[in-house]
């Protein structure tokens, strides 16, 4: 039986970010930032609401009688909880013989042109550990993107303006941006069961390595740049937030209504359809935040019963990332030209010139994760070289105008096709001509 370490990587940094967030807020108290104190609290909070709340979604906890587990989560403890649980059902499994096991088969990756189909016995307990690793790691994507980032992102923005760090936020920033790295490695991780879900799959520790350093790359350039332009354009920055996320948001339910399809109603029997409704715009708002700050590694595809996007569509990765690229770079070119006195000490265009660098080193991790490290890269129909070559070329077709014809060129044309129409009736001449020589050949033969 495996290991839960995921669940112990949760917790701990669900546990880390909590205190120091609290006593954070404890410092900008004393310190009479009011403003700075309410928003470090209200980050930290509303995502232990909504970690709780997929908790129990997941556990199903509403429609059994629990009384004790739902009072605990109420008490934001439910994670503390869970992984109490995780752990006695890990270390009482060997002792105890399962009278109920169920068989599941997977398929293994291809060897040689043809995949096996395995069997394999589930038991009770092994089951427990999979739905409470399953809950973890969406509990882990809530905390990072809706929580995480936006804490992170407003620790640098104070530091920025006050101009220095202290020691207190220096870990906490720490702990957050582990934290955001950690929900976007569970992301690539679900995503790659969610799509090969019929196969045995194991990811290398080479793949988690390159989805670190990709994710790593990514974010902290992200909310740096985020950071640096809201420093110098306060009254443009919710603007940018807010139609980055609007697009992230309405992108899924527009495919869904150009599909024409019925609206979904497999998702959770004990649901209505305004229980449906609540349900999927959660999940789409999740969708939007992550990416706010990175490649979901999935698309949502809500006329389907597993709501994501199965297809490897290079395309839209391809797509992301230079358009990702450009509005950062958009984005520090204005802080740039409007950068105040709080920066005089600061190279500006060698702090660009890095940023920009590290946006494009994250692409490059994520192109050899995809190209040499996947798990499941034999299942690809395509690779992503050729995608991404398929797409340099459409763009190399798209940035190449095509030459205007000068007034030489033209008048070549009207003499080309003047000579053309002269040249007819002498033609016919000529076959008048032969015609008539050879009826007086004839004629006198």
């Amino acid at each position: 039986m495996k290991f839960p370490g995921s669940v112990l990587v949760s917790v701990s940094l669900f546990v880390a970010e909590t205190v120091t967030a609290l006593y954070l807020c404890f410092t900008y108290s004393l310190a009479g930032d009011r403003i700075w104190q309410d928003l470090t609290l209200l980050f930290c909070l509303l995502p232990c609401l909504l970690v709780q709340i997929c908790l129990i979604f997941v556990h199903r906890d509403l429609s059994r009688d629990r009384p004790l587990v739902l009072l605990l989560h109420l008490l934001q403890l439910g994670p503390l909880v869970r992984c109490v649980e995780v752990f006695y059902i890990y270390f009482r499994a060997d002792k105890i013989e399962e009278p109920y096991v169920s068989i599941t088969k997977k398929r293994q990756l291809p060897k040689g042109g043809c995949s096996d189909e395995v069997e394999k016995e589930v038991g009770r307990a092994e089951g427990k550990l999979f739905t409470h690793r399953s809950a973890f790691s969406r509990a882990s994507v809530i905390q990072a993107f809706l929580g995480s980032a936006p804490q992170l992102t407003l620790q640098l923005y104070i530091s920025v303006l006050q101009q220095y760090i202290t020691l207190s936020r220096s870990i906490f920033m720490s702990i957050s941006l582990l934290s955001i790295v950690y929900g976007a490695l569970r992301c690539n991780i679900l995503a790659i069961k969610i799509k090969y879900d019929d196969y045995d799959i194991s990811v290398r520790p080479a793949a988690y390595l390159c989805i670190f350093l990709w994710r790593v790359f990514e974010i902290a350039t992200r909310v740096t740049v985020l950071v640096l332009f809201s420093s110098v354009l306060q009254i443009w920055t919710l603007p940018v937030v807010l139609l980055n996320f609007f697009i992230f948001f309405f992108y899924p339910w527009i495919l869904f209504w150009k599909s024409q399809s019925p609206f979904p109603e497999n998702i959770e029997k004990a649901l209505s359809r305004v229980g449906t409704t609540m349900v999927l715009c959660c999940l789409t708002f999740l969708y939007a935040g992550i990416n706010m700050f990175c490649w979901s590694a999935v698309q949502l595809k809500l006329n389907d019963s597993d709501l994501i996007n199965k297809s490897q569509n290079w395309y839209c990765m391809a797509v992301y990332y230079m358009l990702r690229f450009v509005e950062n770079a958009s984005l520090l070119l204005l802080w740039y030209i409007f950068k105040t006195d709080i920066y005089i000490y600061v190279c500006a265009p060698l702090l660009v010139l890095q940023l920009l660098i590290g946006y494009c080193i994250s692409v490059l991790f994520m192109l050899i994760f995809y190209q040499f490290c996947h798990p499941c890269k034999k299942l690809f129909s395509s690779s992503i070289s050729d995608g991404l070559l398929t797409c340099f070329k459409f763009l190399c077709y798209m940035c190449i105008p095509s030459r205007e014809p000068s007034k030489g060129d033209k008048f070549g044309a009207k003499l080309s096709d003047s000579s053309e129409i002269m040249d007819q009736p002498s033609s016919k001449g000529m076959e008048s001509q032969n015609g008539n020589s050879h009826h007086n050949v004839s004629s006198n033969a």
